[in-house]
C-alpha cells in the first residue's frame, strides 16, 4: 500500500471517528444518523475537487465503515472519538483545507440533526469542533 493510499485511509478513518463521536454525543446513535452519513459521503464528499485532488475516492467509504464498526462494537465513547480526531487533525494540518473544514461542518451538522433536531450535547460538541477548525 503506497503512503497517498495510507494517509487517505487515515484521514478518512478519522473523519469517521469525528462523525461518530457527533452521533454518539448523546449517549446513543440512531439508525437515522448512520443513513444521513452514507447520503453524505455519496452527495458531498465524493465531489469535492480538493478531495479527489488529493486522495483516492475509494478512501472516502471508509468514513462509513469507521462509523458503523463503532456503534457495533460500542468500544469508544464520543469523547474518545474526538479526541483521536483532534489528535489527528493537528498532527495533518495540510489535508484540512478551507473548503475540507465547511464540509466537515455541514456533515456534522446534518448528523446531528438527522434525528429530531439537535440536542444540547450534539451542540456542545459541534461548537467545539467549529472552534478546533477555526485553530491555525
Amino acid at each position: 500500500m503506497n503512503s497517498k493510499k495510507r494517509m487517505s485511509m487515515r484521514f478518512y478513518q478519522n473523519l469517521g471517528k469525528l462523525f461518530y463521536a457527533i452521533a454518539a454525543a448523546d449517549g446513543k446513535v440512531r439508525v437515522e444518523e448512520f443513513a444521513q452519513l452514507k447520503k453524505l459521503v455519496r452527495d458531498q464528499w465524493l465531489v469535492v475537487d480538493a478531495i479527489d485532488d488529493s486522495f483516492d475516492v475509494d478512501a472516502t467509504d471508509q468514513m462509513e465503515v469507521v462509523f458503523d464498526n463503532l456503534r457495533a462494537t460500542d468500544e469508544l465513547d464520543a469523547t474518545t472519538c474526538y479526541d483521536e480526531f483532534v489528535h489527528y487533525k493537528n498532527k495533518k494540518p495540510h489535508l484540512f483545507t478551507d473548503e475540507v473544514k465547511k464540509l466537515i461542518i455541514k456533515t456534522a451538522s446534518s448528523i446531528a440533526h438527522a434525528f429530531a433536531g439537535i440536542n444540547k450535547a450534539e451542540l456542545i460538541m459541534l461548537a467545539r469542533l467549529d472552534i478546533e477548525l477555526k485553530k491555525a
